[in-house]
């Protein structure tokens, strides 16, 4: 059974244990009415908060219970309360649990000198923020902390996902250039030189470690992400040459001025996973590289825009980042 199964992360994960042989259940809040699958996968609808609706789901048990929404330690207690019930389960974490030597993490990038300094590469040993209720973070960290407390009954994989990227994304960062391209901007700007690097995992990648954890039960922690992390620019160059646009880069020393240079790849530090314990305990190989997956991003994001202003289309993203498309910033700094 796929909790999520409607989502970025869940398409791909049912369609790989689908075509991996599995009987699937696919459970979402919509019944992925629109998802393309085979008769043999079957959708239910589930509300992920209700216990009940939960437990009547899984009935008398599965094999396999992979839950891309899990958020907190109340979802993991729905998990391992099933022990009995499922033969395994692979969970969704994410790398911003991750905290380094001196206290930072995702949590205090916005502080001054707040963005972490990881080691390049981060391992699955590197240390983690403390567990609570307070943020996205912290939240995840309570999550990993009781699906693998002793005792909880269940082997559990848990992937730590880096920038997660693919169709249905409520958060595509590479809108940011996809929209420029699409409005004829040929210049743009890149705060830190467009070195930046923040790991990207691609929906598809995600999909190949559950369908190998799946096969190889364990209780684990595991990056998950895509075999390379490219720079800002070279996201910015790959994106250009799928949609066949030339376009001119200035660059910023340091951080953004104001809006200017600003993309949702734009860190000071690099953010970078090691994933040779994937490649180890599960023998993973991505199936799909960063620029090899871009044709599908680019065309479903064409889509999604047409007609529509990218904040009806995408409100996290526009949460996140109210300024992306400040055109008028851009073209008052080029200018100065």
């Amino acid at each position: 059974m796929v909790i999520g199964a409607g989502g970025q992360i869940g398409r791909p994960v049912v369609e790989a244990l689908a075509r991996d042989g599995w009987a699937v259940t696919a459970a979402s809040r919509g019944g992925a009415r629109d998802a393309a699958w085979d008769e043999g996968v079957r959708t239910v609808r589930l509300d992920r908060a209700d216990d009940t609706g939960l437990a009547a789901v899984v009935g008398d048990g599965c094999d396999l219970l992979v839950d891309v929404v899990a958020y907190d330690a109340g979802h993991a207690r729905q998990v391992t309360g099933l022990a009995g019930r499922i033969g395994s389960a692979v969970v969704i974490s994410s790398v911003s649990v991750y905290e380094d030597g001196a206290g930072r993490g995702f949590d205090t990038m916005g502080e001054p000198d707040g963005f972490p300094d990881y080691p390049v590469p981060v391992p699955e040993t590197q240390p983690t923020v403390a567990p609570g209720e307070a943020t996205y973070s912290t939240r995840k960290a309570a999550l990993e902390r009781e699906l693998l407390a002793r005792g909880a009954g269940v082997p559990v994989t848990v992937l730590r996902a880096g920038a997660v990227h693919g169709p249905y994304s409520p958060l595509p960062r590479e809108l940011y250039f996809v929209r420029r391209n699409l409005d004829g901007r040929r210049d743009r700007v890149l705060a830190y030189r467009g070195e930046s690097r923040f790991h990207p995992a691609s929906a598809r990648n995600i999909a190949e470690l559950v369908r190998l954890a799946a096969a190889r039960p364990g209780s684990r922690v595991l990056n998950a992400c895509d075999g390379q992390a490219p720079t800002v620019a070279g996201i910015g160059a790959a994106i250009d040459a799928v949609m066949g646009v030339e376009t001119r880069t200035a660059h910023l020393d340091g951080p953004p001025a104001g809006s200017v240079g600003q993309t949702p790849w734009s860190v000071p530090r690099p953010v970078v996973c090691d994933m040779s314990a994937a490649e180890r305990e599960l023998g993973y190989r991505p199936v799909v590289s960063y620029a090899e997956s871009l044709p599908e991003t680019v065309e479903w994001l064409t889509r999604a825009l047409h007609g529509r202003d990218w904040r009806e289309a995408f409100p996290l993203l526009a949460q996140a980042y109210p300024d992306l498309f400040d055109y008028a910033a851009e073209d008052a700094w080029c200018t100065a």
